[in-house]
């Protein structure tokens, strides 16, 4: 009896993961054979597979000898017809998140007007595959003189949601010798509006697009170091914070720049990541001299922290291989992750990595890079709340395949069920 009831379970098995790769198949088949521009054959990923590593030969991160690959287990789910996902995990086991450009049960927002609007809502339950997503709501942001205001760093802390918007132009569409872009210019880090109520009614930032947080400007294309920073995910109500701060990283322009190019500093693409702290309250959030930025290690191989933002150094490094970065601790594995995106021309085939290391600032070595995920996944990141009890089983969260056509490019849906929306994947972390 345990014998046929074997054969069975591998028979079931054996026929999902057939199914699984046929789907994933028909999801991502390439144009017709003998076509002149057919994209070589890519991988099935099923039930089970390992997502090659294919990271370019510049790259400058070493591979990781502790975790060094990712299994999809198939398990996965989608929810809402809107993008930006970031959640952060509460005292109250709810996650809080904001999203835009899309709708969260029959309510619209959109962050790229005159009229910009960003949304926020709550994620209910503790089973990925079974999430209620509720109380949606959205709240208007001038982002004059930009053109789109758009969500990005979001905590929920003692009861208190900090949520950060940051400024893009010159448009959501621009052509520039011959091929269209998506918001080609990242703009500045505006600020935080705070709710006391998890939501139901907010407090405005005192800053503004024209007097932002730590005053840059990309208003033309200038470079910008913290332009939409995303909170490090420390678990639930900031549990795991080494010194009770609230961390935030994010992508920005290599200062000077050696090789610069039109979308060089975008909401998805960039040269550095960067790293700034602060004690979070509703008097600090909004107040630049409460901030201390990372400037690099001491000569005692110590993080050195300063509160001039002129001395800010990156904790990576990669020159146009870089764009929306999201981190998250992983407790069981005593593991920073640091997940992030390369949006390539802003609107094609994406490349997603992550990185681990032991320590905030790094060093980081690569876990694995995985060429055109999703294949156009952006705003991915790992929320804490989904670790397992090993740290060995996560999901990763993120959008994929808002622009599937522009400039005449085929992006379909790799790994299947990626797409535009909260898309969550249960992955295996994996050892050497």
């Amino acid at each position: 009896m345990h014998a046929h009831h074997a054969t069975y379970l591998s028979i079931e098995r054996f026929v999902m993961t057939m199914l699984w790769t046929l789907a994933a198949g028909a999801a991502w088949a390439g144009p017709e054979q003998g076509a002149s521009d057919a994209p070589p054959p890519k991988p099935a990923i099923g039930p089970g597979s390992v997502w090659p590593s294919e990271p370019p030969v510049d790259c400058p991160f070493k591979p990781s000898d502790t975790i060094n690959a990712l299994r999809f287990t198939g398990r996965h789910a989608e929810y809402t017809n809107a993008d930006t996902w970031y959640p952060s995990w509460a005292s109250d086991g709810n996650l809080y998140s904001p999203w835009t450009d899309g709708k969260v049960n029959e309510l619209a927002c959109g962050s790229g007007s005159n009229n910009a609007a960003t949304g926020n809502a709550t994620i209910v339950g503790d089973d990925p595959l079974k999430l209620r997503v509720i109380d949606q709501a959205i709240y208007k942001s001038s982002p004059r003189p930009y053109e789109g205001r758009y969500p990005c760093g979001s905590l929920v802390y003692n009861g208190v949601w900090y949520y950060g918007t940051y400024c893009l132009g010159p448009a959501g569409s621009v052509k520039h010798e011959g091929v269209t872009y998506n918001w080609p210019w990242l703009g500045p880090f505006v600020g935080f509006r705070y709710s006391k109520d998890l939501g139901k009614t907010w407090t405005q930032t005192p800053c503004t697009p024209e007097k932002s947080l730590f005053g840059e400007n990309g208003l033309k294309g200038e470079p910008v170091r913290i332009g939409s920073p995303h909170f490090v995910d420390f678990g639930k109500n900031m549990e795991h914070s080494p010194d009770g701060k609230a961390y935030l990283v994010a992508h920005g322009s290599a200062v000077p720049d050696p090789k610069p190019r039109y979308c060089n500093h975008s909401w998805i693409t960039g040269d550095s990541i960067y790293l700034v702290r602060v004690t979070p309250s509703i008097e600090n959030i909004n107040d630049a001299s409460k901030y201390e930025f990372f400037a690099g290690l001491g000569a005692d191989s110590k993080p050195v922290w300063t509160g001039d933002f002129s001395k800010i150094q990156p904790i990576a490094d990669w020159n146009d291989n870089m764009g929306c970065v999201t981190m998250t601790y992983n407790g069981p594995l005593k593991k920073y992750i640091m997940c992030v995106t390369d949006g390539t021309n802003t609107c094609g085939y994406f490349n997603t990595y992550l990185l681990e290391s032991d320590q905030i600032v790094g060093p980081w070595k690569l876990v694995t890079y995985m060429k055109h995920f999703g294949e156009q996944a952006y705003f991915v990141n790992i929320p804490s709340k989904f670790i397992s009890a090993d740290g060995r089983t996560v999901w990763l969260c993120y959008a994929a395949n808002f622009a599937s056509n522009w400039n005449g490019m085929r992006i379909l849906s790799r790994p299947p069920a990626s797409r535009y929306g909260m898309c969550l994947q249960e992955i295996n972390i994996l050892s050497p």
